[in-house]
């Protein structure tokens, strides 16, 4: 598997979002500024709360069908490998690790397989976009760590999946949770998201590498990224984390990053969190605490580590 010089872009795009020139102006500074090879479409469809069985992918909180090809055939014309990652936000504010059901089926009360029909209707649609414009790798799903028990229901949805897209396919499990999925056999890649204190990557790196090789799969961090914020960077996941703004600590995060994963071979790459499909002024990057690294210090650590 090539290295993935990856980026999540357009994360919380809404319907018109990409038809914008600053959108394909940002994904062109992408390119540009980081040495980025690999963009990341990252979509959020939504359900009301984590115990809604409904998903809808095709409201005003997500870019529509057309803009998303059109910007997927322009990132491919500048260049870059394309990967779609459609996943799941909860419109009360939870976060989706927390969608869950009973495991055994209580009347009156929502099921898994009420749930799963949705979400797997929401991925062929978007794997069958992947497979048309040509895309190199669709992720299936992330962080959605209390789904991840069910592990039949994931083989079907994978299976389903692989109807209409024929390339690589992975899913994003959460930090700390490598080992909780069963079924990394159904998938070609195993991935997870990278948020983990500055100072640790060694003992984590470690201890992910022992769950990895039974199962002789490529690895890479489909997610990894820190805020600007003092105090972020040893728990760069919290983004809601209170703090001054702090680029050094950003910086110093990706610094120790890239060293520890950078001495082990069986790491494949990045999906570095985030780049917003509507950038920030760039003198206003000093004021700016969040994971954006446009205009930052943490930006050239990046292209260097990537270039």
């Amino acid at each position: 598997m090539d290295y993935i010089k990856g980026f999540t872009y357009g994360w919380m795009a809404r319907k018109g979002d990409f038809l914008k020139p600053e959108a394909k102006e940002s994904l062109r500074l992408l390119q540009e500024r980081t040495g980025t090879t690999h963009v990341i479409f990252a979509l959020a469809a939504l359900q009301d709360t984590p115990q809604s069985t409904s998903i809808d992918y095709k409201g005003k909180h997500i870019v529509d069908d057309e803009e998303l090809i059109d910007m997927i055939q322009y990132a491919r014309s500048l260049g870059f490998k394309t990967i779609l990652k459609p996943t799941v936000n909860v419109k009360d504010g939870t976060w989706r690790a927390h969608i869950n059901f009973f495991d055994l089926d209580v009347p009156c009360e929502p099921k898994w397989r009420d749930w799963f029909a949705s979400y797997m209707e929401y991925q062929e649609h978007y794997a069958a976009i992947a497979q048309a414009t040509g895309c190199e790798m669709y992720i299936a799903g992330c962080e959605m760590v209390q789904t991840e028990r069910r592990a039949d229901e994931w083989r079907q949805c994978i299976a389903k999946i692989r109807k209409h897209y024929h390339g690589p396919v992975t899913y994003n499990t959460d930090k700390y949770q490598e080992g909780n999925v069963s079924w990394w056999d159904a998938v070609d890649i195993i991935s997870s998201s990278g948020y983990y204190p500055l100072g640790d990557w060694d003992n984590q790196l470690d201890r992910i590498e022992k769950i990895i090789e039974p199962f002789n799969k490529p690895f890479f961090f489909a997610e990894a990224g820190c805020p600007s914020r003092t105090g972020s960077s040893q728990i760069p996941n919290d983004w809601g984390l209170e703090g001054d703004v702090n680029l050094k600590e950003q910086a110093d995060f990706y610094t120790d990053m890239f060293d520890k994963t950078s001495r082990r071979s069986w790491v494949r790459g990045f999906g570095l969190w985030d780049w917003s499909h509507l950038l920030h002024e760039e003198q206003d990057a000093v004021n700016n605490d969040d994971y954006s690294v446009y205009g930052k210090p943490a930006e050239k650590i990046i292209k260097e580590f990537y270039i």
